[in-house]
């Protein structure tokens, strides 16, 4: 039998028996889908600066990152907290080859340079801690990329020489552009929006790739993949560098947003942060990376100021997170996303019954 021939049956095997249902629907399928696009795309026009860069700037950054998370266990079965760290590695990287106020450390590389070799810098670090998490599962996997994110904090906090110690590197210079400054609040808005939904159409479009079933089919059969011919640890390798691609990028945006990185951007609450994010909005799509960033920055910019309203300290705001995150989980496993899933549902279902309102 010809490879070619080897391939296709292989490929046939892994549609009908290996990978998990596809998803029944999709945010283009849904009416209030294009309707968030349009909002989104008309953001500037009726948000202020505030709302627009803290809020929804901040959240499609922070939903970009936990994309990243989402692709590794929605689609690999592999929960990964090193996800910020690599964002955070790859800010660093540009502060320390571009432009910054620290010009004993920083370089001075235009970021034409400094970004694509901060990307690529990234992409290596996440595949080389993929290729130390393939090795191990479960709880394991999530101890060795959590133990990746907490020796980057303290190596960053204690190493003066390149990262400035805990100080950090500030006022890392934003890039122009056809004399645009893309650090202004409407151009950066639209830069997010557009690396965001860069991002999410690649993921999605690779989970729908071959790669991205075999990757699924790793996922939930990894000794029936391997018998298939499948390289198990090559697929989930290259998925740990696909997802560090993504984590790069947010982390570019983000040095960017606040001109500066310090070792508080990377501590290991950071990095439990994403997985709180991914898991609120819902590991099974794409779009519940950035539903789980936007109530996270609503809870995180609003829960203090709410919390002394009532008389109670602010400094206890992740307390209001915490309990938001255990009634989410307790009432659904797949977070806001699984909760909308059950309301469609059981919405079709009664207009589905005879006598039901609706009409079929």
């Amino acid at each position: 039998m010809s490879l070619l021939q080897e391939a296709r049956t292989r490929d046939g095997m892994l549609a009908r028996g290996t990978t998990a249902k596809p998803a029944s629907w999709s945010v283009t399928e849904q009416p209030w889908g294009w309707a968030l696009a349009a909002l989104l795309l008309i953001m500037p026009l009726i948000a202020n600066g505030f709302f627009l860069i803290e809020i929804f700037g901040t959240t499609l950054i922070l939903g970009t990152i936990a994309l990243s998370l989402m692709f590794l266990a929605g689609y690999g079965g592999m929960v990964s907290l090193m996800q910020l760290t690599i964002a955070g590695f790859a800010g660093y990287m540009v502060a320390v080859f571009g432009v910054s106020g620290n010009a004993n450390i920083s370089l001075g590389w235009p970021w034409w340079l400094a970004t694509p070799m901060a990307l690529v810098l990234a992409v290596a670090f996440g595949t080389l801690g993929g290729a130390l998490a393939v090795r191990t599962e479960g709880i394991y996997t999530i101890m060795i990329t959590l133990a990746i994110g907490a020796a980057f904090y303290y190596f960053t906090n204690q190493n003066w020489a390149i990262f400035n110690g805990h100080t950090g590197i500030n006022t890392v210079a934003t890039p122009h552009v056809l004399g645009i400054n893309w650090r202004s609040d409407i151009a950066f808005y639209y830069l997010i929006l557009a690396v965001a939904a860069l991002c999410c159409s690649a993921v999605v479009y690779l989970s729908r790739a071959p790669f991205g079933l075999a990757l699924q089919g790793v996922r939930d059969n990894p000794r029936r993949m391997a018998a298939l011919g499948f390289n198990v640890n090559a697929h989930r390798i290259a998925a740990y560098a696909f997802a560090a691609l993504i984590a790069g990028l947010g982390g570019v945006l983000q040095v960017w947003n606040y001109r500066q990185i310090s070792p508080g951007s990377v501590a290991v609450e950071r990095c439990i942060d994403i997985l709180i994010v991914a898991v609120v909005g819902g590991v099974t799509r794409p779009v519940g990376a950035y539903i789980g960033a936007f109530i996270f920055v609503l809870l995180r910019t609003f829960a203090l100021d709410f919390l002394v309203k009532v008389g109670l300290d602010g400094n206890r705001f992740r307390l209001l997170i915490g309990l938001g995150f255990l009634a989410i989980v307790f009432f659904s496993s797949d977070g806001v996303i699984g909760l909308y899933e059950r309301w469609r549902k059981r919405r079709q279902t009664t207009e589905a019954r005879p006598g039901g309102h609706g009409h079929g």
